[in-house]
């Protein structure tokens, strides 16, 4: 076993109301969501992704996108919509395409 490769592991603390990125099984970053339309829309609820967070020390080396690809892909799988509210979520679903079958605009109304 090659012990010398990061193990990197998103997963959601919904108690937390975030998804988190473990490095090796450290705590490195969190998403944080806002559930704000599942209750009023639970076929397809609208999550708001809020702010993406890295622990300092592990900046820039491309965390954050791993966070916010894996969060995605959860979100695809639940059958979530998402709204970027956060910035750099905005800017890696402009470089990903991939992902637009999950994005609701972040322009879109709520509803009361």
């Amino acid at each position: 076993m090659n012990t010398s490769s990061p193990n990197l592991d998103v997963s959601d603390n919904a108690d937390q109301n975030r998804f988190e990125l473990r490095l090796n099984g450290d705590l490195v970053g969190i998403l944080g969501y806002y559930d704000f339309e599942r209750a009023t829309a639970p076929n397809r609820p609208v999550v708001d992704f809020m702010h993406t967070v890295i622990v300092e020390d592990f900046g820039h080396r491309g965390l954050a996108a791993v966070l916010v690809g894996g969060s995605l892909d959860l979100a695809r799988r639940r059958g979530w919509r998402v709204r970027p509210v956060c910035t750099y979520v905005q800017r890696f679903l402009t470089a990903h395409p991939e992902y637009n079958d999950v994005v609701v605009p972040l322009a879109s109304a709520r509803r009361a």
